[in-house]
């Protein structure tokens, strides 16, 4: 009964993964295609990948959100947002980031050099152009009871967070030895193991897109290189 019961619940929440990956993609598709018009500033890129998400983790459209009309509800609902923060009342207990942007390029140094192309020229195709790359980071909600303790167990010893050595749950005649792996989260890792170890049960989803600058970088758009977490 507990095997049956986990592979029900899992394969629904890996489902629900895969379906955050795609969102993910979006995501990261809308927050470039935004910049690429707004000279890459970070403000309208991360309000596009917050917009992109709603969807995924929240029933906004309900009768418990104000506004008459669904594009009312999406602007209650994403004000709820607008700090990328999750709300606790509503998104389940998380509290934390919804979504961090990774800009690998057009660098900082390139744009602020003296061989940065004029704004007149800077799409010039015979002078190669900007793209506007981006990485989101999705912190995905996992929701499916019992499903999402045992994957982020699993999550965390895999990813080098730390070992879990709780009763198997799937063979409670036994002790489970998930020993912790190779840390494979980099910078990511503090942020994973703080929330799964405040109970917030979340993974990382990435996706990534590149788009043609249509409108000159500005330098000071890209310094940070990478954006903010919070407006």
């Amino acid at each position: 009964m507990p095997l049956a019961l986990f592979m029900v619940l899992g394969t629904m929440q890996l489902f629900m993964l895969l379906q955050g990956r795609l969102f993910a993609e979006h995501a990261a598709y809308m927050a470039a295609r935004v910049g690429s018009v707004r000279h890459g500033h970070c403000d309208a890129m991360r309000d596009a990948a917050i917009v992109a998400l709603l969807p995924s983790f929240s029933s906004y459209l309900g009768s418990g959100t104000h506004g008459n009309s669904p594009e009312e509800k999406l602007a209650t609902a994403y004000g709820l947002r607008r700090t990328n923060r999750y709300h606790a009342t509503l998104d389940d207990g998380h509290t934390g980031d919804i979504v961090w942007l990774f800009r690998p390029s057009p660098r900082f140094a390139e744009l602020n050099a003296t061989t940065a192309r004029p704004e007149d020229t800077f799409d010039d195709p015979d002078r190669g152009g900007y793209t506007l790359e981006v990485r989101a980071v999705y912190w995905f909600p996992l929701r499916v009871p019992f499903a999402n303790w045992v994957m982020t167990a699993m999550f965390r010893a895999w990813l080098g967070v730390a070992a879990y050595t709780n009763q198997n749950p799937l063979m409670p005649a036994q002790a489970a030895r998930w020993q912790v792996g190779t840390p494979r989260l980099g910078a990511l890792q503090a942020e994973f193991s703080s929330r799964t170890g405040a109970g917030e049960y979340v993974f990382p989803v990435t996706g990534t897109a590149a788009m043609r600058m249509m409108t000159p970088p500005r330098p000071a758009n890209f310094n940070p290189q990478n954006c903010p977490h919070h407006p």
